[in-house]
């Protein structure tokens, strides 16, 4: 695909809030541009979602400015040159221009400046190096607009420096291609990843959480994670043998429900077995307690699901709720192997949308009634009658109601006598 020459036509970058924190900083000898990832969606013609200002003011110009605007100002970053301006909700994240000092890992000594190439030389890759400046000229100082045309994702500069300068970019390197890229990744990037993997025991669970997650929706993913563990990249973050069949599956069975792409789903079929894989998934990535909740439940005896009957499947939807039972029935979807293709999967995974449980309709009084006495007794009575409840398939007249609680309490009685 060809990049248009400039983006004057664009109503994002010519209206509204991004215009007004443009026009706020380039006066008085200062210019700013837009920086980074919305000039590369606005090329490739995808939605723009956060809007990055770089500018040549520094930090303490740009709050005065934002003060005498009226713009709230929040010091989200200054020794970094960082300032985030909020307008109309929308916020700006406004980085004045830098140049490394010296860098060691994530700690970097820097500079601030006006020189814009030196700037963009010092960013990830030349897909993110481009700027464009309010009447649209796209500035491209690192040929990121022939790697967009190609569709190819490639580091500023040599690879190796740019990942020693934090390894969080290896993690970002396949999560980009796998967004933005096609065909194999950049050949000397990828053994530039390979060559500095060991830097990955460095970062951080909850910086690999965020970088993965992200991955994990990413269009072109399962390939992504299938050249990742190949580069011997992927074992080492999840500690476990990984499913890239199941992985695969589980976008298609997404598609065929009609559900957006799913991390959490994505990530119980790529590397969940078992319960014991989502406790350590989560402590190697810091997961949040709703993340490894969902993935637990998935990997709990979710091979049960195989050849289940619909009556047997509501007495599960009953049991585990709407969220929970889909979650499950979606990882043994994927991991069905050449049954995957089967119509009966999706029968059972859209069970929640074609029916709803009843509710359990005896009560603690039905039993109390029946001189069950209040205590751990009833708690153990209601749970039995409950049973046998699902067992008959969720009866609701009033003679089965009567035949379960009659029958129960005299169970009880009699097993409570022996």
């Amino acid at each position: 695909m060809n990049a248009p020459d400039s983006l004057r036509d664009a109503p994002w970058l010519r209206l509204g809030a991004t215009a007004r924190v443009l026009t706020l900083l380039n006066s008085g000898g200062e210019e700013a541009r837009v920086a980074g990832g919305a000039v590369r969606n606005a090329l490739l013609g995808l939605p723009i979602g956060d809007i990055d200002i770089a500018t040549t003011a520094v930090p303490e110009e740009v709050i005065r400015r934002a003060k005498l605007a009226h713009i709230k100002a929040v010091p989200t970053g200054v020794e970094h040159g960082t300032v985030t301006l909020v307008i109309e909700g929308q916020p700006f994240e406004v980085t004045t221009l830098r140049e490394d000092i010296e860098t060691f890992g994530r700690k970097a000594r820097v500079a601030f400046g006006r020189d814009w190439t030196r700037d963009a030389m010092r960013r990830d890759f030349t897909i993110n190096g481009l700027t464009v400046t309010p009447d649209g000229t796209v500035h491209d100082e690192v040929g990121g607009r022939a790697d967009i045309a190609a569709r190819r994702v490639r580091f500023i500069g040599e690879p190796s420096q740019r990942i020693a300068e934090d390894y969080l970019r290896i993690l970002r390197f396949f999560r980009i291609h796998a967004a933005y890229g096609e065909g194999a990744p950049d050949r000397a990037g990828y053994e530039a990843c390979i060559a500095g993997r060991d830097g990955l025991a460095e970062l951080s669970a909850e910086r690999i959480r965020l970088e993965m997650l992200k991955l994990m929706v990413a269009k072109g993913a399962a390939e992504a994670l299938v050249a990742m563990d190949d580069a011997g990249l992927l074992l080492r973050l999840t500690a476990g043998v990984v499913y890239h069949g199941a992985f695969a599956n589980m976008i298609v069975a997404e598609q065929q429900m009609g559900l957006a792409p799913d991390a959490i789903l994505r990530l119980g079929a790529l590397a969940v077995a078992v319960t014991e894989d989502a406790k350590r998934l989560s402590q190697r990535w810091r997961l949040s307690n709703a993340e490894t909740k969902r993935l637990d439940s998935m990997g709990h005896r979710w091979w049960r699901a195989a050849g289940m009957d619909e009556a047997i499947a509501q007495r599960r939807l009953y049991r585990l709720g709407a969220a929970r039972y889909r979650d499950r029935m979606m990882l043994a979807w994927a991991r069905a192997g050449r049954d995957a293709a089967s119509p009966s999967w999706r029968e059972l995974a859209t069970l929640p949308e074609r029916w709803t449980p009843p509710m359990f309709p005896l009560k603690a009084a039905d039993f109390i009634a029946r001189g069950i006495a209040e205590g751990p007794a009833l708690g153990h009575v209601l749970t039995l009658a409950e049973d046998a409840w699902l067992a008959l398939q969720f009866p609701l007249d009033s003679a089965a109601l009567k035949t379960i609680a009659d029958d129960t309490v005299a169970k009880f009685t009699r097993d409570h006598r022996l």
